[in-house]
This record gives structure tokens, C-alpha cells and sequence, in this order.
């Protein structure tokens, strides 16, 4: 077993809230012990991180690697005009593309100081054992672990949304009731097939499972998912309640709110977690408290698609595990976990009466992007204490963001923007050292991802001039929608 002893490093504490002078010795791919700043062990191999500070490796608790490729496609969207927008957004993706929108995701999260995510990655119309392997081996080849959850529906967003067929043009109804995804038994027979066979595990790469929003997803889909997540032991995560035009949808079909909807049929357990969850109910914060399931904090997206403020203080409150994540690069355009927690702070401050005690702080908003995270996903990770894993973030304390240092905690979160990662360790092993990946040929991806752009760009030209022409009549009619739902107010209520 291989032995390292890191010196002279600041160590950011378990309570994050300061970062004295250590020494860290890592065994195999642990930490086996947090020793004094001039520890000597005879028999480890010696790394001087003088001028570092080191913390636990950030982890995305919901991210989308297929959306790497589309960064900043769109700008006065919401989420209803993104998923409009989606047929051009992500089409034309074939195996390389797929790949290699995966590995830019990757290679993206590990230069900003994230060693994990939990993907929710699409395929349309339907999963592949061949896709689902090029993405698992891009994110193995970047060095970063992974839940890697194909994203799946039985229905597209059209048949998903109450009334929205029938709310276009009438020269666009029959294009868009004519979209489909696979069929229930084909998408739940390929992933069954894969789970049996799933190799990458040893790599870091789990599988899990993802239907992708409860209303593109009937009943008997759902419990299908459910099956494979109880017989492979998978995690699972879904959009639920992230817009409130969907909540609205829920009531509509459901007569229940989306999360109660899903309790119902055996989804909710301790390996469930909801992504954004923006206009979910106190008595689904109980709920989701009650099954030990999580919640998926992603600030960015749901400002930039105008959702609104997710409810991440009654959440804790209620005792659900809550992570933070990014949301995908064609919904909030990085992955940048640095942003994502200060934003997470910002975003606690808006509530209207709020005072400081319910705001979250510093420290315990770091926890939230790292130990917090970790749980969504099931790993063993997220804090500096002997015997976690050892994945490991090295921030230059000569950058400028770190002059002076005045408060660790502080300056994670308000001043850091991912600029001064160094070095990035996984599983006690190096996957980025002085900025640079050591697993993929960055200026090779570079070349391909602007090839790549350029070429699908042209090939979903046509496609996005039909969905430029429905957006607007999808807009009103999801906003129309939207005022159904009043169970609980999640936006900054204009004057």
C-alpha cells in the first residue's frame, strides 16, 4: 500500500470553520491520519505543500454532462423555453459526441476542485449500453468519481405538460405530439441489461437511475424504475418541483403535489433525491425527511431559469440531507462549485423576514458542497478525517483571491472562484497537478469541442428555427399554467 505524507499545507477542520497547520498522511486510498505540521513518518513518500490550503474535494450533487457542449446557448430562457429548445440544444449526439460532452463536463468540474458529481445524462430517444459506457470511461479517463443516472421518460416534454399540445399553433400540434421517447419496456430492459453488466465500478463510476421529471414519466414507468433501483441497489434522483408551472402540472394530474405523487408508488427512500425542489411543500420537506431522501441544492439554475429560491433552510430544519450541485452547462453554463455555494449563500438571504440565524453561513455552506453532497451520492467522502476517502483540493494561497487570508471558510465561499486550484487528488492518487489534467489531452479537447460545436450547430439549424417559432406560445401557456399552483410562494414578489 502506498504511503504520502503531505507537509506544511493549512487543513481545513471537519466543522469547516478553520484551517490550522497539518500534516496529512494518506495510505492506499484513504486518509489514514491528521498529524502535526512537523510530523515524521520514515517509510511515506513526501509531498511539501507549503503555501496550500487543502480541502475536501467538492462534489456535485446534480450536474448534466450531456449539456457541456451547449454552454451559453440561451438567455432569456426558463425552464420551459429550455426544454422547448432542447430538440436543437442537444441533438445530432451520436457516440463521440456523447463522449466528448461528458469529458469536457468532466475535465471542467476536476480544474475547479470538484472529485465527484452525480450525472443525470441523456440519450434520446433512450439510454444505450454503448453510450452509457463512453460516458462512464470519459469520466474515469478525467480521474473524477461518479452516480452516473441516465436520465429516462416515457414521455416528452410536449405529452408530459398538461394542455400544451393543444395551446400551439395548430400547424405545430401534429410535429410535436409526434415526438417520443423509447418505449417503457425497451428503456427498462436496455438498463436492466446494463446494471447486470456494469464494469466501472472500480474506477469510481456507479450506476444509478434518473426519470428525468415524475409528469414525463407514467405510473407503471416510475415503478419500473423503482424495480431496478431496489435489485442493482442504485441511487436515483429527479427533477421534482423545480418550476413552479411543473408543480402546477402535478396538481392538475395528479391531485397531490409531484413528491407525494411519487411516495406513493415506493420511490421515496434513503437513496432518492430530488434536484432543485424549488416549490416543494413543508409537508414534502417531512416527507422527504421522514424517508431519509435528499435534496439537490442548485442556485444557479434556478435563478437563471427565473424558478425561483429554493427552500434549503426549512429543508435542513426538516432534517433533509441537502448537497449542492451546478445543474448542467446548458442550464446554468458552468460547473463551478465555488459559484455554486456562494450563490447558495446569496440565495438564503432573500427571503422576505429572514433574519441571520436562518441565512446560511460559511462554514456550514461548504459542508453542504462537500460532506453534504457526499451523501447524495453515497460516498464515504467530503470531510478530512482519518479514514475517508482521500479526494483532495489544493488551493494556491499566493493567489490573489487568498491575499491576505483572513478567514478559511469565508474566503471558500466569497472570495474563491476556482482560479487558485492547483492540484487535485482521487483516492489518494493525482488527477490534476499545477492546473493541469493528467488523465485527458486538453488542447486535443479543445480542438474537438470547437469542431464539434461548429458542426452541430449547422445540422440543428432547421430544428431551431421550428422551436424559436413554438417558444412563445410555450412560455404563455407554462406561465399561464404556473399561477395554478399557490401552495407556496418561492419568488421576489414585484411592488
Amino acid at each position: 500500500m502506498t504511503r504520502m505524507l503531505i507537509t506544511g499545507a493549512r487543513v481545513l477542520t471537519p466543522e469547516a470553520d478553520s484551517a490550522p497547520l497539518a500534516s496529512l498522511l494518506i495510505e492506499g486510498d484513504r486518509i489514514a491520519a491528521i498529524l502535526p505540521p512537523d510530523a515524521v513518518v520514515d517509510d511515506a513518500q513526501q509531498h511539501d505543500a507549503a503555501g496550500r490550503l487543502i480541502i475536501p474535494g467538492l462534489v456535485n450533487a446534480h450536474s448534466h454532462g450531456h449539456g457541456a457542449l451547449a454552454k451559453g446557448v440561451g438567455d432569456k430562457w426558463d425552464l420551459a423555453l429550455l426544454l422547448a429548445h432542447a430538440p436543437w440544444v442537444g441533438g445530432g449526439r451520436g457516440l463521440a459526441e456523447k463522449r466528448l460532452s461528458t469529458t469536457l463536463n468532466a475535465v471542467e468540474m476536476l480544474k475547479k476542485g470538484c472529485t465527484a458529481a452525480f450525472d443525470l445524462h441523456a440519450e434520446f430517444p433512450g439510454p444505450t449500453a454503448d453510450g452509457l459506457d463512453a460516458i462512464a470511461e470519459a469520466y474515469s479517463a478525467a480521474g473524477l468519481r461518479a452516480v452516473l443516472a441516465p436520465m429516462i421518460a416515457d414521455r416528452t416534454f410536449f405529452q408530459a405538460t398538461p394542455g400544451l399540445v393543444e395551446a400551439l399553433p395548430e400547424e405545430h400540434r401534429e410535429r410535436a405530439a409526434g415526438m417520443r421517447m423509447m418505449e417503457t419496456d425497451t428503456i427498462l430492459a436496455t438498463l436492466d441489461g446494463v446494471a447486470r453488466q456494469w464494469r466501472h465500478g472500480a474506477a469510481g463510476i456507479a450506476l444509478g437511475i434518473a426519470p428525468t421529471i415524475p409528469l414525463h414519466c407514467s405510473d407503471a414507468f416510475m415503478q419500473g424504475c423503482q424495480r431496478l433501483a431496489d435489485e442493482y441497489g442504485l441511487r436515483m434522483q429527479s427533477h421534482v418541483s423545480e418550476a413552479r408551472y411543473q408543480a402546477a402540472g402535478g396538481e392538475v394530474t395528479y391531485g397531490s403535489t409531484l413528491l407525494a405523487h411519487m411516495d406513493r408508488l415506493g420511490l421515496v427512500t434513503e437513496r432518492f433525491s430530488v434536484a432543485h425542489g424549488v416549490w416543494l411543500t413543508p409537508e414534502d420537506l417531512a416527507l422527504l425527511a421522514q424517508r431519509g431522501a435528499g435534496l439537490a441544492h442548485n442556485p444557479g439554475a434556478n435563478m437563471r431559469l427565473a424558478s425561483g429560491v429554493a427552500p434549503v433552510r426549512a429543508a435542513l430544519q426538516a432534517g433533509v440531507t441537502v448537497g449542492i450541485g451546478t445543474d448542467g452547462s446548458s442550464s446554468s453554463d458552468n460547473q463551478n462549485m465555488f459559484e455554486s455555494m456562494r450563490l447558495a449563500a446569496f440565495a438564503s438571504r432573500l427571503w422576505e423576514g429572514a433574519e441571520e440565524a436562518e441565512w446560511l453561513g460559511t462554514p456550514e455552506t461548504v459542508k453542504l458542497a462537500t460532506s453534504g453532497s457526499a451523501a447524495i451520492l453515497g460516498l464515504d467522502a467530503g470531510v478530512i478525517a482519518a479514514g475517508k476517502l482521500a479526494d483532495l483540493t489544493f488551493l494556491d494561497l499566493d493567489h490573489i483571491n487568498w491575499l491576505p487570508l483572513n478567514n478559511a471558510a469565508n474566503q471558500l465561499v466569497w472570495t474563491e472562484d476556482g482560479s487558485a486550484v492547483r492540484d487535485v487528488m482521487v483516492g489518494g492518487a493525482w488527477k490534476l497537478r499545477d492546473g493541469k489534467v493528467l488523465g485527458v489531452d486538453e488542447a486535443r479537447l479543445a480542438s474537438e469541442a470547437r469542431e464539434t460545436a461548429a458542426r452541430l450547430t449547422a445540422g440543428n439549424a432547421a430544428t431551431r428555427v421550428w422551436c424559436e417559432q413554438i417558444a412563445p406560445h410555450v412560455a404563455c401557456h407554462c406561465r399561464a399554467l404556473a399561477g395554478r399552483f399557490t401552495r407556496v410562494q418561492r419568488m421576489l414578489r414585484a411592488e
